[in-house]
């Protein structure tokens, strides 16, 4: 197995082991770094953009300030198509939503006002429940 090939086979282990968190470049980056593994940061985003890319991973940004954030979907069809998140403005969090309520909310803002909304990127900004 080549180098790069064996980076790539690490950074998939390691996103398929986040299913159901969210991680940064920096997580990954320290992740690997604490095992002693120096994988480059161009190679991180090379391929974190391929898994994007590929639909293993979903990718936020959730501000212009913040870094970009992903989420392992490779195994979970609900974020294909469907995907809310909250963002706490108070610790940062970005936390996974799943609500039919907001889908209803979704066809309405179609049929009444003619907008349709991407659920894919949609994140709603507060304060979660630890921080209130």
């Amino acid at each position: 197995m080549g180098y790069k090939t064996k980076h790539s086979a690490e950074i998939n282990e390691y996103v398929k082991a986040t299913s159901g968190k969210h991680f940064t470049v920096s997580d990954v980056s320290e992740h690997f770094r604490s095992r002693g593994s120096n994988i480059s940061a161009a190679t991180l985003y090379r391929q974190l953009d391929k898994l994007t890319s590929d639909g293993v991973l979903a990718k936020y940004t959730v501000d212009s300030a913040g870094s970009a954030c992903y989420e392992y979907i490779g195994a979970d069809e609900c974020c294909r198509e469907n995907c809310y998140h909250f963002k706490c403005s108070s610790c940062g969090r970005l936390i996974h939503l799943e609500c039919e309520e907001l889908n209803s909310m979704l066809k309405h803002l179609e049929d009444e006002h003619g907008f349709r909304l991407d659920p894919i990127r949609t994140v709603f900004y507060g304060i979660c429940k630890d921080c209130s």
